[in-house]
């Protein structure tokens, strides 16, 4: 958004000129229909008004001169004076090793830039207590406001945190009533849309992030029905403008010859024998102690003794002469630790006087070290079981408690070698190593991490390790007697080539500085280098800034002596300044400029390119400039235009001696590049690895590279290695590099690199928000960090101290490493980028997402590329490598799988994904595609399905003699008196209560005398039924019908919940027009109770009687209706959407009704089934209260809240009675499934076997759960349940059974729909394991005398066999009608009395069920000797999501996001505003509670094409669940809306 300080008065726009304002007002034409988005309408307006407005040029330069003000102090490459240098650093800003002020300036340009645009971003929500390390005052307070009594709360502030669900409970939201009028008096409820406070915080938020959002209208689509084979991801076009090479093909460089000295050894072994018998007192290595002085020297005398000792003890002294343990060309493992580096020095030449291969690594600190199990793979693959270590190292290896070495993750058994001198055997007289010259036998195998995170051990030969130390002493012009400091790490790389292999083919000496030495001295390198006069100093960037910082404490060193000063990470393209701020200081120290020597390397190639030492007066080397976003597209261009997308670089010299080089495309084939072409830099030398180790198929890929030209024929014969490096060679031969294979980010085809991102991240200021290390202690070194060199380089940041240091510790309190990791993670068919960083420990949160956003649009501004993910962790928690820095790929491990934990999080999809396929738009009128849906192609079958005729049935009792229940229940009273037909159990399995047909009868007289006596009431009046789940609810159900009322059961308020529970009951008090309410004292008193007041008015409620102790007094006449179709109860429920609907029940209905069950599921008198069941509406109702009476089988009921006392209750029930037949939810299943799961030997002990169980049905209305069905029957399996006997019930609001499996009949069937197509209306079937299959189950068999149609909800017409559409359902149980305050004669005729548009069946009247399924007419045979038709339920019409013009079902997104992450217990969705809201419920720890994030929205993007908008992190059981264990999504939507969820995290995507 433009500040509001830069908009013009109304006069002014007036006095502009007439054409400007007409064009003004298209603008906002143009706004208004969506054909601009809000920022392009900002920035065409500010355009337009810049020449009008001087004030706003003025505000331009003044914020200008305050990013001036803020921006730090220039390089130390522009500044003479060292004090001036130091007073810049003092402040403790960013770190200096990505210090470039060209580029700081761009960045702070660019965000100057969206100064003017800024928009308000919502900010997440965080709960207080969610992490310690957010201050108290960061989080936003919520906002006082005052809303009419809510009727939705689901959950209180004591209950939130609970880990249990509250009981289930039915909850309208805002009091829906289904049939009530738009414009009825709604005073009782919330007054903004859908019951959302007007100043809701939530909503608020919502509206802030849907202006972020704004984006043009797409134009409609000339065909709205495609195939789903032709929705395809929007493929990226590529951009017209892009520039593209232009130069010829290059054409491979040469580097000078190789020279031939006379007296060069024929090996590496025979340098070592010649030096340690001819000049054995010549020092050869030294090493340091913590302080950074001179411990120990190791002379060529003692390196050749030690190691043929050594030598001698592993071929001979580890095992038998027989059976030795090592013999020649074995490997063996080198762990020492990197202050030790005469140990390695000598483990190293013994193995390979051995003619053993070493495998140097790093010392394990803990079982499970970051990238510790690759190392194993390693260690595995190339048959390692020995390692030789030193005494000091293996003490310090973690142990056991038996005092044994653990044993590591992943690695092999190992035996551990102490090659400490006074353990080793000194050989005989006679004995002598075997020294062959050079061949291309292994020498040794380094270790390298690929992106990926797997190591693989790079093969150099004993000629390659021979022609590379020549090489280098050429490069170098090494000569005896020099003397090197070596501060990188000396087992590998070019720490080892330099200081291990070259300075003993020369006879030079080494001095190591280990990190160590380098946290308490980080001069300690510099002033080892004036103490020793040496020659050549091999560092990195951090060694030149940790001198740097350390500098002003030793004013009087010289650096005179260096010839070369070879920085290894300069290929990383942003050392260019740590070299010129480090030549700028210390060149009044005699540091000559000439003497700095970048050079490039690479585990594969070794010394790629090496700058030779200049003649002192001779011009540098110049600079390239060059166009970051010609890089992106991998050409090179010289930047001239915008300087704030420009990056300098530096050249690494030229290609090695004897050696050659080519650029080849780093994707395909390994083709030429052009000249003007950035590609992988390839060498061919003898001095490069030979191969993989055990690797053969990635190994000729990488070592045997033959270059082919643009035709794709090879150019020549000599085989390249691939170094892994990005770069060109320029003019003169100059190398220069750009970047790394594994730090390539591939985004929509183009190539982003990770340390230009991070480069640009720190130019902003991030002093008060990013971690940069601990301030005292341990500091983390980086070594390998998958991204680029600088991130394993340090920063130095002095903070203000009021006490003096001592002079060693003042610079060690103040080094910082700067912690962040940039990686790519493939999601939705590309490639996006992630940014994580650690957080300070004390920035705030509103600190942190200043930050954040910074970061977003600094990038997007320089790069052109959106951020996907930008997370911020604690201090001190991304996993490191072995030397600190931090280990990428195990960082995008964590991300990935949900371990990272971060404390702030922010994710960018709708900026950074625009590959979604295009939004369908449904064409008005009759396309010509319509044949599809809603009518019907010629010949094909109607998609309907029908149970037996009821007709045509014939029962052998005389119960089809009674037209009423009432009438059925007085002759079994007097037919079968003591015949039992209810029994009650509680939590321990006793029965605490039956009820025989007599006693039923007897206490339903007593209760309706006391309808008529106590309440006063007439035939037709609405009775209220509020009881817990037992037998009085049953008598006072007929003790209704006996006095003519009509029973309404209601679920009783929970007592721990009334506020929540309380005004449902109210509610359908109020919209039944109940004139009394029947329940027990105990619930009559808590209705009354303060607590009750508190939630509703409790002096308006009806009259209400208790029936705990009823006089014996009976009617003196039963009530009996006039006619079958008078009303017998009404049945009030709450549906998933959150809509209150009472439907009304004749005595036909259900007199039909319980025929159908009777007939299906064969219940006669004596039969016994066990129901776990809520018994207040639809199917559980009717099987509770209705089925027993009419075909007087026995039901033992359990109530579904005893088996939280008792989990064993149900199946030890089905099992004590061998029940055939049960009924129960889903809820119930889902609480045995998992309450139960690993107790099914528990089980076996206490006897339980289900193998008498005939049909084990649950009753819902909703798409069978085939995953949980399928968990019940398998765990159930090893107690005798039989798969088959699971199945499901179907029915709906208008027909409460539709479909029940019963006892006979073919078995359910499954079919796999295609996912994409259902989100057409459409169904495909398809295998089973396709991608994007959803595995569907068939709801039980039709009833007896129900008829079912599939039509198109749109056009009402009939669907053809296998097509999707609305059920339609046709019987004589089938509702009347809804009951609502206000009817509404066209609802109920669209409901309940519909027709078809056309066909055959077309003067039928049909109800419509609100639920999609289709017909499949299977091979099986139904009972009636016909082809089986099978219905199957897709879901709930008015559950369905409408996005992107596709209607998605939400349990589908929920089953995704549910098996994400194992601490996911619930998950639910709903759509606001056309944004996608995902609540999942976290049931591990809450700092869990923000890696669900990025994982939620990936999954949905991936598996269901939507970009998650919102993501609510909630305790477990906030989400509401209603009786039948189905989730009220409106009702949670009205919830979060309203802020009263108390969600532990609330993210918006931006």
């Amino acid at each position: 958004m433009a500040e509001r300080g830069l908009e013009p008065s109304p006069a002014a726009v007036a006095a502009l000129p007439p054409e400007v304002r007409a064009q003004l007002a298209e603008l906002e034409l143009e706004l208004s229909e969506g054909d601009i988005t809000q920022k392009g309408y900002e920035k065409k307006r500010s355009k337009l008004l810049s020449p009008y407005s001087p004030q706003t040029q003025e505000t331009d330069s003044a914020v200008q001169k305050e990013l001036r003000n803020q921006t730090p102090a220039p390089s130390a490459a522009q500044t003479s004076a060292p004090s001036k240098y130091h007073r810049t650093r003092s402040g403790g800003a960013r770190d200096e090793r990505y210090r470039s002020d060209i580029h700081t300036e761009a960045v702070q340009a660019a965000l100057a830039k969206h100064k003017e645009q800024k928009m308000a971003l919502p900010m997440p929500t965080k709960r207080r207590s969610t992490f310690v390390q957010s201050p108290a005052d960061a989080c936003t307070p919520p906002e006082n406001f005052s809303a009419p009594p809510d009727v939705t709360t689901t959950t209180s502030s004591s209950s939130s945190s609970s880990s249990i669900r509250p009981a289930n409970i039915d909850l309208p939201p805002s009091g829906i009533v289904k049939g009530m009028h738009k414009g009825s008096n709604r005073s009782s409820l919330m007054d903004t849309a859908d019951g959302v406070p007007v100043n809701s915080r939530v909503s608020t938020k919502i509206q802030q992030l849907l202006n972020t959002l704004k984006r043009p209208k797409r134009p409609p689509l000339k065909e709205f029905f495609v195939d789903d084979s032709e929705e395809i991801v929007e493929v990226p076009q590529p951009d017209p403008n892009q520039p593209k090479p232009e130069g010829r093909q290059m054409t491979p460089v040469k580097g000078e010859p190789l020279g031939v000295i006379c007296n060069w050894p024929p090996a590496l072994e025979s340098a070592l024998q010649r030096w340690g018998t001819t000049q054995a007192k010549c020092s050869c290595l030294t090493a340091l102690d913590m302080t950074g002085k001179p411990v120990y020297t190791l002379t060529y005398g003692k390196l050749w003794s030690r190691s043929l000792k050594l030598a001698y003890t592993l071929l001979n002294k580890l095992g038998t002469k027989n059976e030795p343990v090592l013999k020649p060309g074995d490997r063996v493992a080198l762990v020492y630790p990197n202050n030790d580096p005469v140990m390695f020095m000598v483990a190293f030449y013994g193995c390979l006087l051995a003619e053993v291969i070493p495998v140097p690594i790093e010392v394990p600190l803990t079982r499970k070290d970051a990238g510790g199990q690759q190392i194993g793979f390693l260690l595995g693959s190339c048959g390692i079981a020995l390692a030789l270590t030193s005494e000091v190292c293996l003490k310090g290896l973690p142990k056991t408690q038996n005092g044994e070495i653990v044993q590591f993750k992943g690695w092999p058994r190992l035996k551990w070698v102490v090659t400490d001198s006074k353990y080793l055997s000194k050989p005989p007289k006679d004995w002598q190593p075997h020294i062959t010259p050079a061949g291309t036998e292994p020498a040794y195998i380094e270790y390298k991490t690929s992106k990926e995170g797997s190591v693989m051990g790079v093969t150099v030969s004993r000629l390659a390790m021979l022609s590379h130390c020549q090489a280098l002493s050429q490069a170098c012009n090494y000569s005896e007697g020099e003397t090197i400091v070596n501060v990188l790490d000396f087992k590998k790389d070019a720490g080892l080539w330099h200081g291990m292999f070259a300075n003993v083919m020369n006879k030079m000496h080494t001095i190591s500085v280990p990190y160590s030495v380098m946290k308490t001295c980080p001069l300690s390198w510099v002033q080892r280098v004036h103490a020793h006069k040496a020659k050549v100093a091999l560092v990195k960037c951090r060694d030149l800034h940790w001198a740097m910082m350390a500098h002003r404490d030793q004013r009087d060193v010289s650096l005179s002596s260096l010839r070369m000063l070879i920085v290894t990470d300069g290929a990383n393209p942003w050392s260019v300044s740590s070299c010129d701020a480090f030549l700028s200081l210390f060149q009044s120290h005699g540091l000559k400029p000439e003497a700095i020597c970048p050079c490039a390397t690479s585990a594969e190639a070794m010394t790629v390119a090496i700058r030779r030492p200049g003649v002192p007066g001779a011009p540098l080397p110049g600079r390239a400039i060059l166009s970051m976003n010609g890089l992106s597209y991998g050409v090179i261009r010289v930047n001239t235009e915008d300087k704030n997308s420009a990056l300098t670089v530096q050249d690494v010299g030229h290609v090695m001696p004897g050696g050659m080089m080519c650029i080849v495309k780093p994707d395909g084939p390994p083709q030429l590049c052009k000249t003007d072409e950035i590609g992988e830099i390839c060498v061919s030398s003898r001095t490069g690895g030979m191969m993989y180790f055990g690797l053969a198929g990635v190994t000729k890929n990488t070592f045997e590279v033959i270059p082919v030209n643009s035709a794709g024929s090879p150019v020549g014969d000599v085989p390249f290695i691939r170094s892994g490096l990005l770069g060109f060679v320029g003019p003169g031969s100059l190398v220069f590099v750009v970047g790394k294979m594994d730090g390539l980010l591939m985004v929509s085809g183009r190539r982003h690199n990770a340390d230009d991102i991070v480069a640009t991240g720190l130019a902003v200021e991030s002093i008060k928000t990013v971690y940069r290390g601990r301030h005292t202690g341990l500091l983390a070194v980086p070594q390998t960090c998958q991204a680029r060199p600088y991130l394993r380089t340090f920063s130095l940041s002095v903070p203000s101290a009021r006490k003096p240091l001592p002079p060693d510790l003042r610079v060690a309190r103040v080094l910082t490493s700067f912690r962040i990791a940039v990686f790519s993670v493939s999601v939705f068919y590309d490639e996006r980028i992630v940014v994580v960083a650690e957080q300070r420990p004390d920035a705030s949160e509103e600190d942190s997402f200043q930050w954040m956003s910074r970061v977003l649009q600094a990038i997007d501004s320089i790069h052109q590329v959106g951020v996907y993910c930008l997370a911020l962790v604690p201090a001190n928690t991304l996993p490191k490598t072995p030397l600190g820095g931090i280990h990428i790929s195990q960082t995008k491990q964590l991300f990935l799988e949900g371990s990272l934990h971060p404390c702030n999080i922010l994710m960018c999809p709708h900026t950074c994904v625009t590959n979604l396929p295009k939004p369908r738009q449904k064409q008005p009128g009759v396309g010509p595609a319509s044949v599809m849906v809603g009518n019907l192609v010629a010949g094909k079958r109607i998609a309907q399905a029908a149970g037996r005729d009821l007709g045509q049935i014939e029962e052998n009792d005389l119960v089809r003699k009674h037209q009423f229940l009432a009438e059925i229940l007085q002759w079994r009273a007097q037919a079968t008196p003591d015949h039992v037909l209810f029994m009650l159990l509680n939590a321990k399995g006793t029965t605490v209560c039956t009820a025989s047909c007599l006693q039923l009868h007897k206490r339903a007289e007593r209760i309706a005398s006391v309808l008529g006596d106590k309440g006063h009431l007439n035939a037709g009046d609405n009775v209220v039924l509020l009881y817990p789940p037992g037998i009085e609810l049953i008598a006072a159900f007929y003790g209704c019908l006996y006095a003519g009322c009509i029973p309404v059961t209601v679920r009783p308020p929970h007592a721990q919940n009334l506020t929540a529970t309380l005004p449902t009951v109210r509610m359908i008090v109020d919209v039944s027009k109940a004139a009394c309410i029947l329940t027990s004292q105990t619930l009559m008193r808590l209705l009354r109770s303060r607590e009750a007041a508190a939630a509703v008015d409790v002096k308006t409620w009806p009259t209400i009687i208790d029936t705990d102790d009823l006089p014996r007094k009976r009617l003196p006449q039963l009530y009996k209706p006039p006619t079958p179709e008078m009303l017998a109860y009404l049945d009030f429920s709450v549906s998933t959407t959150g809509m209150l609907t009472g439907v009304k029940m004749s005595h036909s209905a259900v007199n039909a009704l319980c025929r159908a069950i009777k007939l299906q599921c064969e219940l006669y008198s004596s039969r016994q089934i066990a129901i776990c069941l809520d018994p207040y509406c639809g199917l559980g109702f009717a099987l509770w209260c209705l089925c027993s009476v009419y075909s007087g089988h026995q039901s033992v009921l359990i109530p579904p809240m005893e088996l939280e006392n008792n989990l064993f209750l149900w199946l030890a029930t089905v099992n004590q009675y061998k029940i055939r037949d049960t009924f129960c939810s889903y809820s119930v299943m889902e609480l045995c499934t998992k309450g139960l799961g690993n107790q099914v030997e528990v089980l076996k002990t206490r006897g339980i076997n289900l193998s008498c169980v005939r049909t084990c049905v649950v009753v819902a209305e909703e798409r069978p759960r085939v995953a949980l069905q399928q968990s019940f029957s398998k765990l159930f399996k090893d107690i005798g349940l039989s798969p088959r006997a699971v199945s499901t019930t179907f029915g709906s609001r208008v027909n409460v059974a539709i479909c029940l499996q019963g006892t006979s009949g073919p078995d359910p069937t499954t079919v796999y729909v295609d996912l994409k197509s259902l989100r057409h209306d459409r169904v495909r079937l398809v295998e089973r394991g396709a991608p994007q299959s959803l595995l569907l189950s068939e709801s039980g068999k039709i009833l007896p005398g129900v008829k079912v149609v599939i039509v198109n909800p749109e056009t009402k017409g009939p669907v053809g066999d296998s097509h999707l559409g609305e059920i339609w359902v046709n019987s004589p149980h089938t509702a009347s009608g809804y009951y609502t305050i206000y009817d509404s004669e066209t609802l109920q005729a669209d409901h309940f009395n519909t027709r078809l548009s056309f066909g055959d069946a077309a003067q039928t009247l049909w109800a419509r069920t609100g639920y999609l399924g289709f017909v499949r007419r299977t091979e099986l045979t139904a009972a009636t000797g016909e082809r089986h038709d099978a219905l199957y339920v897709v879901g709930a019409l008015d559950e369905t999501l409408e996005l992107r013009g596709l209607r998605y079902h939400p349990i589908d997104i929920e089953t995704s996001v549910s098996r994400i992450h194992r601490s996911i217990a619930e998950c639910a969705v709903f759509t606001w505003t056309n944004l996608l809201v995902v609540v999942v419920e976290l049931c591990g720890s809450e700092q869990e509670a923000l890696d669900l994030v990025p994982l939620v929205t990936n999954v949905v993007l991936e598996e269901h094409y939507l970009i998650v908008g919102v993501v609510v992190v909630v305790d477990p059981g906030v989400i509401p669940i209603n009786s039948r264990g189905e989730k009220q999504r409106m009702h949670l939507r009205d919830s979060f809306l309203a802020d009263q969820l108390d969600p532990i995290y609330v993210a918006y995507n931006m």
